[in-house]
């Protein structure tokens, strides 16, 4: 196959595209018409993080990611995800000739891919976990859409450049930070960072707990414990969460792997987050513009408001940066 199908068109979102167009309409709807003080889409802001569940959860968080997106100058869309189907030790690039959509086929710019492959020494995605991933797939639909306003015709689409991020050190994702640094400086290029936040519930080995709100002094919950008499556990789930929401903000990739360190948050594309940031953080030592080469958070949710230790709940956070 050269075309790599929709496969979670159906069951994670609408597979109909008319039906798949309202529900998309619907969703940017809800996003005010301006944000930071600045009109839709943010001039200049080229890369965002948005989380990637079924569109019935975190579809409305990452219609604020896709409506500050600049595509105006785009000729290629980097998407940066983690592996859910496959043990992955570095990172991996797609075989495929092109993404479907219901809308419509993304063309894959296979000479990007061999180049970053070569730079990043990178292995190619087997393709059944390829199709079988959705940390890429749940962007297409909301980038195809944006794409539908920014250019007059499918043949002016930019092509897209999927990039599965595995599991890497610090220093190793400052090295792919460092081979994506000159894509982030041409204006032709736009980045989508796939991640949800805290996974937090027993069925995702991660039911942590702050008794007197120190993120510092986490206990650890069971699925049989009682409820906790202090504080309700979303309310542990939103610090840990803004604890990593900061360290996103603040720009320094080492404040980003120090936090998830400290509180072992379940941030699911904390690697190719960690990517980005290397990335921005180079850039912003030769910009020197606060303003610019930094992330800045529009959107938090979660599925589910946990109290009860049997519970379980998935965060969900929207993000730009101007390059």
């Amino acid at each position: 196959m050269e075309t790599r199908p929709a496969s979670k068109a159906g069951s994670w979102y609408k597979r109909l595209p008319e039906d798949l167009m309202e529900d998309l309409d619907e969703r940017f709807a809800k996003v005010p018409e301006t944000v930071d003080g600045s009109s839709l889409p943010i001039p200049g802001a080229r890369m965002i993080i948005a989380p990637h569940a079924g569109y019935e959860y975190s579809g409305d968080t990452a219609a604020w990611a896709y409506s500050c997106l600049d595509l105006s100058k785009a000729k290629r869309v980097f998407i940066l995800g983690p592996s859910h189907t496959y043990g992955l030790s570095g990172c991996a690039v797609t075989k495929f000739q092109r993404y479907a959509t219901p809308f419509g086929n993304f063309t894959v710019d296979r000479d990007t891919i061999e180049r970053i492959k070569e730079a990043g020494q990178m292995a190619d995605v087997p393709p059944r976990n390829d199709v079988a991933e959705h940390s890429l797939e749940m962007h297409l639909p909301f980038l195809y859409k944006r794409c539908q306003q920014t250019f007059k015709e499918p043949e002016e689409f930019p092509t897209v450049v999927p990039i599965i991020v595995g599991s890497l050190s610090r220093s190793k994702e400052k090295d792919i930070g460092r081979v994506l640094l000159s894509y982030l400086k041409d204006e032709e290029n736009a980045f989508i960072i796939s991640s949800d936040f805290c996974h937090w519930g027993d069925r995702f080995d991660y039911a942590v707990y702050a008794p007197d709100g120190d993120i510092g002094r986490l206990t650890t919950l069971y699925k049989h414990s009682q409820r906790p008499p202090g504080p309700p556990i979303y309310e542990t789930i939103r610090l840990v969460d803004e604890a990593a929401m900061e360290a996103v903000k603040s720009g320094s990739h080492d404040a980003f792997v120090d936090n998830l360190r400290l509180t072992g948050n379940t941030v699911c594309g904390r690697h190719p987050i960690g990517v980005a940031m290397a990335a921005l953080e180079l850039y912003a030592q030769e910009l020197n513009d606060e303003n610019r080469s930094r992330f800045k958070i529009v959107r938090y949710a979660r599925s589910s408001e946990v109290v009860w230790p049997d519970d379980s709940s998935v965060s969900y956070v929207s993000a730009y940066a101007v390059l």
